[in-house]
């Protein structure tokens, strides 16, 4: 296998094993691996009244996988977002967040909440 298979299946595990945390937490999966021509939600999410875009990482340590989330990624996601919201005009009136859910390979991981704001 190469490193680029072994990478999106490790990729692939830390999505559907944060899926199933949040899920456990109290929040309803909307989508999963959600992709627009402006950029890719790895999770969509609804907990309550706010609805949730987690952008899931894994990396060698939990540091890189934090440190992978940068200024361009976020606006991706951003952008990604707004496109989601234009679609369903539903959620317009929901409280909306961004969350990031970082693994270190294994199955130490972390969940931020609310790690970012759109300014």
């Amino acid at each position: 296998m190469t490193g680029k298979v072994k990478a999106y299946k490790r990729g692939l595990w830390a999505e559907y094993f944060a899926a199933l945390y949040l899920m456990f937490r109290g929040y309803r999966i909307l989508k999963m691996r959600y992709k627009t021509q402006v950029g890719e939600i790895d999770i969509i999410a609804l907990k309550k009244h706010t609805l949730v875009f987690v952008e899931v990482k894994s990396r060698k340590n939990i540091v890189d996988a934090l440190e992978s989330v940068n200024v361009r990624t976020r606006k991706r996601i951003e952008k990604a977002a707004r496109y989601f919201l234009m679609c369903d005009s539903v959620y317009n009136d929901f409280e909306m967040r961004f969350d990031v859910i970082v693994f270190d390979g294994g199955f130490n991981f972390k969940h931020l909440d609310n790690a970012w704001m759109i300014l």
